[in-house]
């Protein structure tokens, strides 16, 4: 007979119970939760029921935390979304919620850049928390983003992009989000990428008249 055990697919054996799958796979387990509910008595499962053995606080195997990610997309899409790299330049309000979105679907890889800190009037509508008031954006946001998951590679730099550093820093990603409060920094990068990183898809706000042909704006 086959179960799911913490998204994994498993042979065992007919008739086996609830607690005798625990005692197999986790005997540590705090938190036992059948086909979506947790449950505290001991049952006997049958073919694909869903078992989830959580041991509370503790951080998941990153090839356990996988085959969860795997189980909430359809066939080949987390595995290429873990192969993608995207680049957010701007961690503000739209940014620093890009960011927390891509991690927590997947994305393996990560680019984040930024050169503000985090203030009080950021709180409202920005991915920060009041402790971190006074960080600089890109240290609080990387800390947040590795408690959603710490096994994505992200690469946070502290800097202001100009029209010299925007292709070395966001060499490599497939997509770069622009995240930025100011027109005159939005109007910069949408002219550097097409200009030096024409491959590169560029997720951007343009005026529909100026939105140019054959670009990669999205």
């Amino acid at each position: 007979m086959k179960i799911r055990v913490n998204e994994r697919i498993v042979d065992v054996n007919e008739n086996i119970t609830l607690f005798q799958v625990k005692s197999i796979f986790k005997p540590d387990a705090d938190v036992i939760v059948l086909n979506g509910f947790p449950v505290s008595e001991d049952i006997s499962l049958k073919e694909m029921d869903q078992v989830f053995l959580i041991k509370k606080g503790e951080l998941p195997p990153q090839e356990e935390l996988e085959y969860m990610m795997i189980a909430r997309h359809t066939p080949g899409i987390y595995e290429r979304l873990k192969g993608s790299k995207v680049g957010i330049a701007g961690l503000g309000g739209l940014g620093s919620n890009v960011a927390i979105a891509l991690a927590r679907v997947g994305v393996g890889h990560l680019v984040i850049a930024d050169f503000d800190v985090v203030e009080p009037s950021n709180l409202n509508r920005q991915q920060y928390f009041i402790d971190q008031i006074g960080l600089f954006k890109t240290d609080a946001l990387l800390d947040n983003l590795k408690r959603i998951n710490p096994f994505i590679k992200i690469f946070a730099y502290r800097v202001n992009l100009t029209p010299d550093n925007v292709s070395t820093i966001f060499a490599h990603c497939h997509v770069i989000v622009e995240a930025f409060d100011r027109a005159d920094m939005k109007t910069m990068l949408i002219h550097t990428v097409l200009e030096k990183m024409p491959e590169v898809y560029l997720v951007c706000r343009l005026k529909k008249e100026k939105k140019k042909k054959n670009t990669n704006c999205i």
